[in-house]
């Protein structure tokens, strides 16, 4: 493993992390207190900082720093984080994915921005709260005093055979109250165990919270710690005397072990206590460090310790005590790489890395994405050929009793199942795109003025990835519609006796072997007047069109509409909720808008699960093959003349238990044929269409049901209205996937060119 694979470890973890820090923050704006929350974001930007400074990515370590100094003071119930803490500390979260993102792929990040956050962060941190009006202009905080150093002791020489070296260590940057020799004295002894490691915690940040209680001296012992070839990268081989004169107590120095103590061996005793201790103490093979913390969570190297003997010092400490934090690692190579043994070092780092991702195999792995794509191809394949297979053996055989026809049959099933296990490995919760939301929310309610909260509901609703990788479009455009459009400025809203903050709410859940996405919000819904003037000053409709409620709402969706009175960054340029149709219809859904003026708008998104397969009907309509898919259907029946109803001039309904449904001929909706078919001579497909409601699609047969794999039209020929994709059959012939919706929609009065164009109006 080189380093540039090692840094693109790096970045996939930054990723989760950013995730989890983004996460923390809005759990505790909505009043999460959770200590174990706090120290999860806290944890995010540590290890952020961490990793970016083994690679020598400044800017990322800087900012990162003062953020994480904040938080640190937000963990130590020095600074509470309220609403208006928690909205620099979201912003900064936005700034932090930036300088990421720039490290990884280039590019550059706002300076301005972010040097108004670094000053709003170091305001919080030297306890100035923020002014809801001082934002990014917040002055520099006053220059705090430098703390007197902790009392090191020298370091003396290595006196055994081992060939380390002690590391310098310095708490110099982190505090401590000036103390005078009267102060109590406190002998501790910290002895962490692996599962302290493999909890996130970090010993040298302990170290350094105790440091602020006072003046401090400590000792490393290092006699448990092996040499590289016998190294377990989740062992823990250090622990640490520390003698501390503080007038805090005993109880605040225990406090500092908190959430750490039962994942180590502690014991705390005044120095009169354990002056009958001492002279053991000095018997053991101490090595008094100066510990300088940017060894392990800095981009400084110690540059003193020299020689084969100090990069394997390095790589051995960061190995040891933080091997569960593949970035660590990282820097212990990278720290080194300059070093003799750079190459030894990096070798053994990424062995330790090799080892620990072994340990964690059973939970999760990374797997490069284009080789699921592959697998999943392949396996597309093997159920086409499946097919053939099976379909050549009936044509063959006419017992239907015979061996191969048993093996055939289990075949199948084996297929399915590798299959429908392949696709759950691309299924993926749709919680990153929701969580990318709620910093466009944050974005757009800043440069419009208005207070917004985002809830979102069914963050863990899994779908194909393919899916996931599309929805970030089209639900941009749906939150800045909505936060632009819908959402009321917090006077109007005053004025109507809402809360002056607005709610967004964004749902996902599975209905029927689909995924349903909501997006609603409380604002003041569609102003309908003014969408049927905007759509005939430009021409879009008559002026005399006589158009319902909900034909009103779906103008929207017309190229070029836009009721913006003036040209913005957000909206205004004839472009937006278009392109949210087209994403969606591209993906195979349906988009429908239910509006309430004066209460809000709900867009609702019906997506198909996964782009790869999918279980369809196969039935004959006019001599040609279809493929209706199988989640549309609601059941199936044989009519009778009895149950036929005649409708206007050419339409009609056929009786289902009391009930009236519209009858559509499929073939006379796709001019398959020139005039409508007898119903009593073909089968009835009752099918529930997003927005439509229920239909009986009249097919002239059902040939069976089976799984299909999908092809692209498009991708492959060209569009086909009324038609959602292709596949291939057992007997090799190809056949068409109904596009279910804009057959229903045809049957309502528009052509299907129109209704793929437009957003059902009709």
């Amino acid at each position: 493993m080189d380093m540039n694979e090692i840094k693109e470890i790096f970045f996939q973890e930054c990723e989760e992390q950013l995730a989890e820090l983004e996460s923390g923050l809005l759990k505790m704006n909505d009043g999460d207190r959770d200590p174990e929350t706090v120290n999860a974001v806290f944890r995010a930007v540590h290890s952020i900082k961490g990793g970016a400074g083994a690679f020598g990515l400044d800017d990322l370590v800087a900012f990162a720093h003062v953020f994480e100094t904040t938080l640190d003071c937000v963990r130590s119930n020095k600074l509470e984080p309220t609403q208006d803490v928690l909205k620099v500390m979201l912003k900064s979260a936005d700034v932090l994915a930036d300088l990421t993102n720039a490290a990884r792929d280039g590019g550059s990040v706002d300076e301005s921005r972010s040097r108004g956050l670094v000053k709003e962060l170091e305001a919080l941190a030297n306890g100035e709260l923020p002014s809801p009006s001082a934002a990014a202009e917040a002055p520099a905080p006053k220059a705090a005093a430098k703390p007197a150093p902790a009392a090191v002791a020298p370091a003396p020489k290595p006196t055994d055979d081992s060939g380390f070296q002690p590391i310098p260590f310095s708490f110099d940057d982190f505090g401590g109250d000036e103390a005078g020799s009267d102060l109590p004295a406190y002998e501790v002894t910290f002895k962490p165990r692996f599962e302290l490691y493999s909890k996130g915690n970090d010993a040298t940040l302990l170290l350094r919270d105790l440091s602020r209680l006072g003046e401090m001296t400590i000792y490393c012992n290092m006699d448990e710690l092996p040499g590289l070839e016998e190294l377990d990268p989740e062992g823990a081989y250090f622990f640490w005397n520390v003698t501390i004169k503080t007038d805090k107590g005993e109880d605040a120095i225990r406090a500092v072990f908190e959430f750490a103590e039962w994942d180590c061996d502690l014991t705390i005793k005044p120095v009169d206590e354990a002056a009958g201790n001492t002279g053991a103490n000095e018997e053991l093979p101490m090595v008094p460090v100066p510990f300088d913390l940017s060894i392990l969570d800095e981009t400084g190297a110690a540059e003193d310790v020299s020689g084969a003997a100090a990069a394997e010092t390095a790589a051995a400490v960061a190995a040891a005590e933080t091997a569960s934090n593949v970035t660590q690692m990282a820097a212990a190579a990278a720290r080194v790489e300059k070093k003799e043994s750079a190459a030894a070092a990096a070798a053994a780092a990424a062995n330790a890395a090799a080892q620990n991702n072994a340990a964690g195999a059973g939970q999760t792995i990374r797997v490069d994405l284009d080789r699921v794509d592959r697998l999943i191809n392949l396996v597309g394949e093997l159920v086409i050929n499946q097919a053939m297979l099976s379909q050549s053996v009936i044509e063959n055989d006419t017992t239907g009793t015979s061996s191969i026809n048993m093996g055939l049959e289990e075949l199948q099933q084996l297929t399915r199942e590798i299959q429908d296990s392949v696709m759950a490995i691309r299924a993926q919760p749709v919680k990153p795109v929701f969580q990318r939301m709620s910093r466009i929310v944050r974005e757009i309610a800043d440069m419009t003025g208005k207070s917004i909260r985002l809830i979102t509901e069914g963050e863990n609703t899994e779908v194909d990835k393919t899916v996931i990788d599309k929805l970030a479009e089209p639900l941009t455009h749906m939150i800045r519609n909505a936060v632009d459009h819908g959402i009321e400025t917090p006077e109007k809203r005053a004025a109507a006796g809402k809360n002056t903050e607005g709610t967004v709410r964004l749902t996902a859940k599975h209905r029927s072997g689909r995924i349903l996405i909501e997006l609603a919000d409380d604002g003041a819904g569609i102003n309908r007047e003014k969408v049927r003037q905007k759509a005939i000053d430009n021409d879009l409709i008559p002026a005399d069109a006589n158009l319902s409620d909900e034909e009103i709402d779906n103008l929207i969706f017309l190229p070029g509409f836009s009721t913006a009175d003036k040209i913005s960054d957000i909206s205004g340029r004839g472009v937006g909720m278009d392109v949210v149709k087209r994403s969606i219809q591209a993906l195979g859904g349906r988009i429908n808008i239910t509006s309430k003026p004066g209460h809000g708008s709900v867009f609702t998104m019906s997506l198909p699960l996964t782009l790869a397969v999918l279980d369809g009907m196969v039935v004959t309509v006019a001599g040609q093959t279809l493929v209706v898919p199988l989640t549309a259907i609601v059941e199936t029946l044989q009519p009778e003349a009895s149950a036929i109803h005649s409708f206007g001039s050419n339409h009609r309904l056929i009786s289902i238990r009391n009930s009236f449904c519209p009858l559509v001929d499929v073939g006379r909706i796709l001019n398959f044929r020139a005039t409508q078919a007898n119903p009593v001579e073909g089968v009835a497909l009752l099918v529930e269409s997003e927005g439509g409601g229920q239909r009986a699609l009249m097919v002239d047969a059902i040939q069976g049901q089976r799984q299909v794999v999908i092809k692209s039209l498009e991708a492959n020929y060209t569009h086909v209205p009324g038609i959602a994709a292709a596949t291939i059959l057992g007997d090799g012939r190809v056949a068409l996937i109904l596009d279910v919706d804009a057959v229903v929609g045809a049957s309502r009065g528009q052509s299907l060119k129109a209704e793929m164009s437009l957003a059902a109006v009709g």
